[in-house]
């Protein structure tokens, strides 16, 4: 639907599925902003030892913010032509081409974001980086390997844009190394440093251990399936799920277990929830 220069996508047009993917990736763009905000205006409502945390949420969530701002504009664009187009194979074609195009948004975001996730995680149990400098630096360089190499597979294509199969299963294979890395580390500093943190801290770092470990897994779930027919806007649902799970719900985590801290601290009798302590 089209008004003055200003295209509306309607299922009519595009299908119900599109409009489906194009919903979740504004509301995930929204629960970003949300988030930059609520990091911020939280921060002096924590535990002192935890408020790097609410500093880290705010950046996670700003890059994200940006990355879906600009892949929704990009996938509204490409719906303005889905809506011009009748044979299925076009229509199909061009969903798979405008997801190339999108992963560059969505590694770029991966960049950043994930090295701060990861530290986001070590903050639950208060290590400092000149205490476990090493295994910190192969925590962060196996994650930007991993991201890096996912990208490069993601290049594999040719001119025309048809995937080389061979060749991205290969880079596949080798960001999965980056990607065991991480989540032995991560499991190396928690074995080291837990005596550290009380029970909440290490019920904050478990949990986000546990996020990398599981929902990390849909990234390269989704990339496996690039190589098969299914009908891509299904993995951009899924991305926009778990990256709202994976940075929006982590930030939460993060927060409750430093709230509490906070609170077991304060004679909570004498303040209203809500409070903010400077």
């Amino acid at each position: 639907m089209v008004f003055g220069d200003s295209f509306v996508p309607t299922a009519g047009e595009v299908g119900i599925v599109p409009m489906l993917t194009y919903f979740l990736m504004a509301a995930a763009g929204y629960a970003f902003l949300g988030n930059v905000i609520f990091s911020l205006a939280s921060r002096s409502s924590v535990a002192p030892e935890h408020r790097i945390s609410r500093v880290y949420g705010a950046i996670i969530a700003a890059v994200a913010g940006v990355s879906y701002f600009l892949i929704t504009h990009f996938y509204h664009e490409m719906l303005h032509g889905l809506s011009e187009l009748h044979s299925p194979e076009e229509r199909a074609a061009l969903i798979r081409r405008s997801y190339q195009a999108i992963g560059q948004y969505r590694y770029i975001d991966w960049a950043i974001t994930t090295p701060l996730l990861l530290l986001k995680a070590t903050s639950m149990l208060r290590i400092k980086y000149e205490e476990a400098t090493k295994a910190i630096t192969v925590l962060l360089l196996a994650d930007v390997f991993m991201v890096l190499t996912g990208y490069i597979g993601e290049q594999q294509l040719t001119a025309s844009g048809e995937i080389i199969g061979s060749a991205k299963l290969l880079w596949g294979a080798v960001s999965t190394v980056g990607y065991a890395v991480v989540v032995v580390v991560l499991y190396g500093l928690y074995k080291r440093f837990a005596e550290r943190g009380n029970d909440r801290e290490r019920w904050g770092y478990r949990a986000i251990g546990y996020t990398t470990v599981t929902t990390w897994g849909v990234y390269p779930l989704g990339y496996m399936l690039t190589l098969t027919n299914i009908d891509l806007n299904y993995v951009h649902i899924a991305f926009s799920i778990f990256d709202i799970i994976n940075k929006v719900g982590v930030s939460l985590i993060a927060y409750l277990v430093a709230k509490e801290l906070l609170d077991d601290r304060l004679n909570e009798k004498k303040i209203l929830d809500g409070y903010t302590v400077g």
